[in-house]
């Protein structure tokens, strides 16, 4: 099973790369969503939505 990493801003990559560095064998997904950022003020039915649009 892999291990998935959201990103709606900043950072993921940072925080993905460390994961494969110290699990290198285990498989990632990363989504990383900047178009619609920032999530903070969104409601969870918004950003489920946003999140299904990009996988």
């Amino acid at each position: 099973m892999a291990i998935g990493v959201f990103d709606s801003g900043v950072g993921g990559l940072t925080v993905h790369r460390e994961l494969t560095t110290r699990f290198p064998t285990r498989d990632f997904i990363y989504l990383g969503d900047q178009a619609h950022a920032p999530y903070g003020g969104r409601g969870g039915e918004d950003i489920v939505e946003l999140t299904r649009a990009g996988c």
